[in-house]
């Protein structure tokens, strides 16, 4: 097929998807309410990014750029396959291009859930962390939409599990909050951050208590995601690493947050046996009155010295999250109901003779 047929057959085919794209325009106002929702706050990447102006080969072949984006869009593998054998199409395999948010043909294969598409660029060189305009990367979208396969392939190809540092947000900050207990797991697995600070807080001048994924979890009441941050090595008492925890005005505990929001006894059980400090919280009866059992219980806690195999179990913990190891922990070669015991699971049922 020569290159003029090609590109007509294109445009016939991909005219819906413009259309179809200028109808679902829409802006979006960048403030501190909507940083994490939209991509971030107005940080030199974000404002570079929105009055870029555009290099002369995206300038030259914005029509082309279009196009690639657009197949990918649609989910059409064996057309961007067919695009991709030409050098032309090569070249501009990294542009960005699109209404609003412009990304790469990757991002928006990745948005999509288009797995196949997804392979296909990335195995004509597609850059696994590109940033589109709001500094998201092609794994953030495909963590926000669930699309786990995508996840899965980005991750294999080398994808950052933490998304970008210039971005306010990140994959599981978002997973956690929206209760995303799938997502969160897999980010997990491949070694993401779990005590990572809202950037939201770490930018403000006027920060006072943590966001971390652990609290977003129990603000929002997802216990699934709650637990699996803790099985990961998410600190049960800020949330955060140290360097982060001193720029803190107030420094509220889970715990303490867990109680005021009336998260319940279940989470301050969870914070309790994955190792929370229970004399830090500091405890206003009056704003507790709904949590008596979750209140009792912190108060029963604070009586009773943790036994030795739970403190045995705890330092393990403490040092494998020390080595960035914590999640290779049911790897360990020890017995199968010590594992099951270092994970906080049941001991295996024995048959009855």
């Amino acid at each position: 097929m020569s290159k003029v047929s090609m590109d007509c057959n294109l445009k016939s085919l991909l005219s819906p998807v413009r259309e179809q794209n200028l109808v679902k325009k829409k802006k979006y106002p960048v403030t501190s309410q909507t940083a994490e929702e939209h991509g971030g706050l107005l940080q030199p990447f974000f404002v570079s990014s929105m009055f870029r102006v555009r290099s002369e080969q995206e300038e030259e072949h914005s029509e082309q750029i279009s196009w690639l984006r657009s197949a990918a869009l649609q989910g059409d593998a064996q057309l961007l396959e067919a695009m991709l054998s030409q050098e032309i199409y090569r070249r501009l395999l990294n542009c960005r291009s699109g209404w609003g948010v412009a990304g790469t043909p990757l991002h928006a294969a990745a948005s999509r859930g288009h797995a196949g598409c997804v392979r296909v660029l990335l195995a004509h060189g597609a850059l696994v962390d590109s940033l589109d305009v709001k500094a998201q990367t092609p794994l953030f979208t495909a963590a926000r939409g669930k699309y786990l396969r995508c996840l899965l392939q980005l991750l294999c190809a080398g994808a950052d599990p933490n998304g970008s540092s210039f971005n306010l947000c990140s994959p599981v900050l978002t997973a956690a909050r929206e209760g995303d207990a799938d997502v969160l797991r897999i980010l997990l697995q491949y070694g993401a951050e779990v005590n990572e600070l809202s950037k939201v807080l770490v930018l403000s001048s006027v920060a006072s208590v943590c966001s971390g994924p652990l609290y977003l979890a129990a603000v929002y009441g997802h216990r699934d995601c709650f637990r699996l941050l803790l099985l990961y090595g998410a600190d049960p008492d800020y949330n955060c690493v140290d360097a982060l925890l001193m720029r803190l005005r107030q420094r509220r505990t889970v715990l303490e947050m867990c109680l005021r929001h009336g998260c319940g006894a279940d989470y301050v059980q969870l914070l309790i046996d994955f190792g929370a400090n229970v004399y830090l919280p500091t405890l206003i009866i009056e704003k507790t009155t709904k949590q008596n059992e979750a209140l009792e219980l912190l108060l029963r806690e604070r009586g009773t010295p943790k036994s030795l195999t739970s403190q045995c179990r705890l330092a393990l913990r403490r040092h494998l999250r020390k080595i960035n190891k914590i999640h290779l922990l049911d790897q360990l070669d020890l017995p199968q109901s010590l594992l099951l015991y270092l994970q906080h699971l049941p001991p295996p049922v024995l048959p009855v003779l």
